[in-house]
């Protein structure tokens, strides 16, 4: 007989034996255990359960009390039928629903497409090869709860090179995407800390903080990046901010404010910066910014990445870098959490990043990247001065400004009707302005001729000419 899926929790105030009646009757009326069928006896249940007859005794009578499930002499008990009971069905008993018409679009200008034509598949498959063996056995039981130790010692040596973030291999957490992490910091910077948060800024991020219920303060984001002069008025104890490259301005933190921005958190022994470092890999003029992490003298950074940009979003591997405070906290609370990600993918990419293979990755995709980027800054400056751009030094997505009388929301609309899906700019602020409308333009995931061709459709679309000096 297939057994009850039921979880218990012993470690709450509510009785076993409650929870599994909780749970069978949700079932019931849920309409997955269906009229008719036979439960498990009170013996198998209980050792299945591993509780006692007489848990299960407690459950099954409520049930049966309730008139859930009827017990039948020397059979065994049944779910009874529940039409009595007070829930709305359909009188013909089918749910009538309606599949949203799908979107006729073509082109997607997403700032978080990635060029999947020119990923390594073949290194990458001579790795995962390598890595599913039957010398590998071990990689099949559960790992380092922070992420495999050959991993996370690969992450330190290239954070160290590529970044200047000074760390050891101790104080990096891997999982399985930036949001996935976050909320686990958010609990051990404990219940009275309070956000501040860029405006505009990364939304699905941001959600995080409303989602766990913290007090959270847009900051408004300038040339130079998140104004720490509102910061400091704020009250915020927490800072959360991309500084080598705002999403989704593109602008990078001042000097003069990264430092004002280091002062602030070293000002109180609560005070802490989350550095989200999300596609640092992707600068084309200068030299790299150096993390805020490397500059730190205080402890007060967390330093947040992920490989999503950098090799794939699926990849679904992201890091982090506790300070050694918060590394101590994070050990007490997560004491019995595992990994998130499994060890087969940790050791692929840790092997892949060992043999050299991640940086040459990087390097081929700068010059990809940077050809695209171009090519689509060429292919804006034929329509100058109408249009305006903004943002280009790094990253897969620029900024453009068109400058006319009709608004974000009209322009996004007669993009769509012609099968392009494009981002207004007030999409990720959390206090909309009416200024000209902004746009994001990712280019990551389009290729160099595509590129052209939908620059040239959505300046026709939007019925805006090329300048004299360009025909």
């Amino acid at each position: 007989m297939e057994m009850l899926l039921i979880e218990l929790d012993k470690n709450t105030t509510i009785p076993l034996y409650e929870q599994i009646y909780d749970q069978i009757r949700v079932d019931i009326t849920n309409g997955k255990l269906q009229v008719g069928r036979k439960l498990p006896s009170k013996r198998k249940l209980g050792e299945f359960l591993n509780v006692s007859q007489t848990t299960i005794e407690l459950a099954y009578g409520q049930l049966t009390a309730e008139g859930f499930i009827s017990s039948v002499p020397r059979k065994g008990f049944y779910v009874q039928a529940i039409e009595e009971l007070a829930y709305i069905q359909p009188t013909d008993g089918i749910v009538e629903t309606t599949e949203p018409k799908p979107e006729n679009i073509h082109i997607d200008l997403s700032p978080g497409h990635i060029d999947t034509e020119s990923f390594p598949f073949t290194q990458w498959r001579k790795y995962a090869k390598d890595v599913i063996d039957e010398s590998s056995k071990d990689l099949l039981l559960l790992g380092d709860p922070h992420g495999d130790l050959l991993l996370r010692q690969e992450i330190a040596r290239y954070l160290y090179h590529s970044r200047g973030v000074n760390c050891t291999p101790e104080q990096i957490i891997v999982g399985s995407g930036t949001e996935q992490l976050m909320p686990l910091v958010i609990r051990i910077l404990g219940l009275d800390a309070t956000y501040a948060i860029e405006d505009p800024g990364y939304p699905l991020t941001h959600h995080v903080f409303y989602h766990n219920n913290r007090k959270v303060f847009p900051i408004e984001v300038d040339q130079e990046g998140m104004d720490i002069g509102m910061l400091q008025n704020s009250g915020a104890t927490v800072a959360y901010l991309t500084p080598s490259h705002q999403f989704p301005t593109g602008t990078v933190l001042s000097a003069a404010r990264r430092t004002a921005l280091l002062n602030w958190a070293t000002s109180h022994k609560n005070h802490f910066i989350i550095e989200d470092d999300y596609d640092s890999e992707f600068r084309y003029t200068g030299r790299p910014i150096p993390a805020l992490q490397g500059m730190d003298k205080g402890d007060n950074v967390i330093y947040i990445s992920t490989f999503s940009k950098s090799l794939m979003p699926s990849l679904r591997i992201a890091y982090m870098v506790l300070p050694d405070i918060l590394l101590k906290r994070y050990k007490d609370a997560f004491i019995h959490y595992a990994s998130t990600v499994p060890r087969l993918d940790q050791h692929i990419l840790a092997r892949f990043m060992a043999d050299g293979q991640f940086s040459r990755h990087l390097n081929r995709m700068r010059t990809i990247y940077r050809r695209k980027l171009q090519t689509l800054v060429d292919a804006i400056l034929l329509y100058s001065p109408h249009i305006s751009y903004s943002g280009e030094e790094a990253g897969m997505h620029i900024i453009i400004t068109v400058h006319t009388d009709r608004t974000e929301e009209k322009l996004i609309e007669l993009a769509k009707k012609v099968g392009i899906r494009i981002y207004g700019l007030n999409k990720y602020r959390k206090n909309p302005v009416e200024d000209e409308p902004s746009f994001l333009i990712g280019f990551g995931g389009l290729s160099v001729d595509t590129i052209k061709k939908v620059i040239d459709e959505l300046m026709m679309t939007w019925e805006i000419k090329k300048s004299d000096e360009s025909i």
